[in-house]
């Protein structure tokens, strides 16, 4: 029972310290008889900071911007079947091509063949191809070329130049980059 006691004394001298501590640092200093009065109710100087320049933390960010696109006004293109104006079966997306800007100039499709068997992609322009109604997986892309002519185009092969075949006058040529 006496260490018991000891005990619960020691813990109550410690905690006691430990409250004046605190409060003491939490206080101004005091003013001693030498100090003159002036100078102990004088606001502390600050020296200004060597640069002003910002400093933001390397994981601050600026937040991203939000757009919201309906559930009926966009839908994914690959894997998308591609059909002639006429109805014909003429593949289907397999990739797509941008541009070093980032824009996008064409796509690669996945045509002839059965079940992936004889097939060969072929590059087509990106403005050959109409949108109009996507509005579930299973709706086509129409290309506005036929498919004797797709049939005609030279095999894509991936980092080799690119044939890109495109409805009458509509393609661009890629302008170099400097």
């Amino acid at each position: 029972m006496r260490t018991a006691g000891w005990l619960v004394l020691s813990v109550a001298i410690v905690a006691g310290l430990t409250v004046a501590a605190s409060r003491a640092a939490e206080e101004p200093p005091a003013v001693s008889p030498t100090t003159p009065p002036s100078e102990a109710n004088a606001p502390a100087t600050v020296q200004p900071p060597t640069s002003t320049v910002p400093v933001t933390p390397k994981d601050a960010a600026p937040p991203p911007s939000v757009t919201i696109i309906g559930a009926s006004d966009a839908h994914g293109v690959l894997g998308r079947d591609v059909r002639s104006a006429a109805d014909e079966a003429m593949g289907r997306i397999v990739d797509i091509i941008v541009d070093r800007t980032g824009h996008v100039r064409a796509a690669v499709i996945d045509f002839g063949g059965f079940l992936g068997v004889g097939s060969r992609k072929i590059v087509v322009d990106w403005n050959a191809m109409r949108f109009g109604k996507i509005a579930n997986k299973k709706d086509s892309i129409t290309l506005e070329l036929t498919k004797a002519q797709v049939a005609a185009a030279p095999e894509y092969k991936e980092d080799t130049p690119m044939v890109v075949l495109g409805a009458s006058g509509s393609l661009q040529p890629l302008q170099a980059i400097q």
